[in-house]
């Protein structure tokens, strides 16, 4: 069995306001529950009064909650990082105005970097968790069936994907957090967090560059 989790960093909007940069990032790790136990940890050492939001979200904690949980993850032997990082000023017009199609495509070139570099065991089982975000059921909809048409279509068996909310999955905060630290690097140019995990990022690339 392979556990992928997959979240973003940035916006797919192309306003003046918009990040210039948007990222989706897996972490593929054979067993699920070693991100969930460094969430779980260093949770666990915060003060009570942090503890009541019940969620570690990296956009929202002090640089020494992110650089421990980062540390941590970098310390789990068979995890592996990948990401594709979408630079939205090279982006097409035309993409521009499909944002939903934009969204589903990046996601699934990433998941076919895992076959590109055969990561994946010919039969595997795979369980894919995504974040769930705010968006309309039919939009979810629509993104649960790209996937899984296009995992079909790789004659991939025993592929399962689901969308949960983060404040529920643990190993979902994890993988917030390595995504947040790539967005950092290509964003606000500070590889300070990225460093952090570097070692375990085994894929990092560039579209429409």
């Amino acid at each position: 069995m392979a556990y992928i989790f997959l979240d973003e960093s940035g916006d797919l909007g192309f306003k003046k306001s918009s990040s210039k940069w948007f990222l989706f990032t897996i972490a593929l790790i054979p067993n699920n529950r070693d991100l969930e136990r460094v969430i779980k940890k260093v949770w666990r050492s915060l003060r009570k009064k942090h503890k009541k939001i019940g969620e570690l979200h990296a956009a929202h904690e002090k640089p020494a909650t992110r650089k421990q949980i980062l540390k941590k993850l970098a310390e789990i032997n068979e995890l592996k990082i990948l990401s594709v990082i979408l630079n939205k000023q090279k982006v097409y017009v035309d993409l521009q105005n499909q944002k939903n199609y934009l969204y589903n495509f990046t996601a699934n070139i990433l998941l076919g970097i895992l076959y590109e570099k055969n990561m994946l065991v010919p039969d595997e089982s795979i369980d894919l968790c995504a974040d769930r975000k705010d968006t309309k059921k039919r939009l979810r909809d629509e993104f649960v069936k790209y996937l899984s048409h296009s995992m079909a279509e790789r004659k991939h068996g025993g592929f399962s994907i689901k969308l949960r909310a983060s404040h529920d999955d643990k190993s979902l905060q994890a993988v917030d957090f390595i995504s947040w630290a790539i967005f950092q690097k290509y964003e606000k140019d500070n590889c300070e967090y990225y460093e952090l995990i570097k070692n375990k990022i085994v894929e990092e690339r560039l579209l429409f560059t």
